[in-house]
């Protein structure tokens, strides 16, 4: 992002640019490189008699024209699309996202500018006057009220309360977190197999009191099997799993 520059009527590079653009009533998507360069250079070695030290984005956007300049000079590169490219895409692209930025600025000055004649007054209201409040007649408020219009309202409001009651997160209970001893519970799947020698994979997960119980044997079962300690068979597809343990002398 360069730093804005300033020079007389022109803040920038962009500015410039289109300022020629506008005073040679241009196309901006068909810019004439050639002229516009060259009315660009001649800003630019007026500028340089003033003063040196703003002129850095401005030589870097004249090098960017004679760059474009001479690649306008060359034969047209080909994309992938086979579509010829044209040099001054990119520049026109940010001369048109400048001068949307600019209008915008101008617009937004005017609205400042109008917002600044706009004069606001504080209240000024007697204490009196904010401290008032109405008398409430109950006589006339409860006039014509009757226990059946109450028991008819009574009963609307019940109704909309039970209208917003979700009928099936209502039903959730309350999530209570299950605690679950690893190493406890590895100790005992590693012992029952060892008394057993050999058991289904069903037999082994009733031992879990619950479905969080259930899932630790699951992945016991996987650890003991990956370190070689227990062997798994299926005869078939949906056939019971059978586990087998493994002694160390069998090893």
């Amino acid at each position: 992002m360069g730093i804005p520059v300033k020079l007389q009527a022109f803040e920038g590079p962009l500015d410039l640019l289109l300022h020629l653009i506008d005073k040679n009533k241009i196309d901006i998507y068909d810019i004439p490189i050639v002229e516009i360069t060259n009315q660009y250079m001649e800003y630019v070695k007026q500028m340089q008699e003033r003063d040196l030290n703003v002129m850095s984005e401005f030589l870097v956007m004249a090098a960017t024209l004679l760059n474009i300049k001479s690649k306008m000079l060359l034969p047209a590169e080909v994309n992938e699309e086979g579509e010829e490219e044209d040099p001054r895409q990119e520049l026109v692209e940010q001369l048109l996202q400048y001068k949307l930025y600019k209008y915008m600025s101008y617009e937004l000055r005017d609205r400042q500018q109008e917002a600044s004649h706009t004069l606001y007054k504080l209240p000024t209201i007697p204490e009196e006057v904010l401290a008032y409040r109405p008398e409430v007649k109950v006589e006339e408020l409860l006039s014509g009220v009757t226990l059946n219009k109450m028991h008819t309202i009574f009963q609307d409001m019940i109704k909309r309360q039970n209208d917003r009651i979700d009928p099936i997160r209502s039903q959730f209970g309350t999530l209570e977190r299950e605690e679950v001893d690893l190493d406890a519970t590895q100790e005992k799947v590693t012992q029952y197999l060892m008394d057993r020698k050999k058991c289904s994979f069903r037999e082994l997960l009733i031992l879990g009191k619950n479905k969080m119980q259930m899932v630790v044997t699951f992945l016991i079962v996987l650890e003991l099997m990956k370190i070689g300690q227990i062997k798994i068979e299926q005869e078939g597809i949906f056939a019971d799993i059978y586990i087998t343990y493994v002694s160390q002398e069998e090893e």
